[in-house]
């Protein structure tokens, strides 16, 4: 699966410890159409490079992507 044009959901819904980015908030390296800046270069976070799209986690539309994510996000969330 390829990642859907102007989704960007896994940029903005988890959390990103190494950039210091919080869950919900656009990453600062996601541009106007909702694409990585530094996609392919070595800058770019390990735990984004390893992140590929599914069917599971990007569902149907961008608002299926979001939700997902902020689900997992909520999971993973250490209490």
């Amino acid at each position: 699966m390829d990642c859907r044009p102007g989704c960007g959901a896994c940029c903005i819904a988890p959390s990103i410890s190494s950039l210091a980015k919080p869950a919900g908030v656009p990453c600062p390296h996601l541009d106007e159409g909702l694409r990585c800046r530094i996609f392919g270069r070595p800058e770019r976070p390990a735990c984004c490079s390893g992140l590929q799209p599914s069917p599971e986690m990007c569902g149907e539309t961008r608002e299926d992507a979001l939700h997902c994510l902020q689900t997992l996000e909520d999971l993973t969330r250490p209490q």
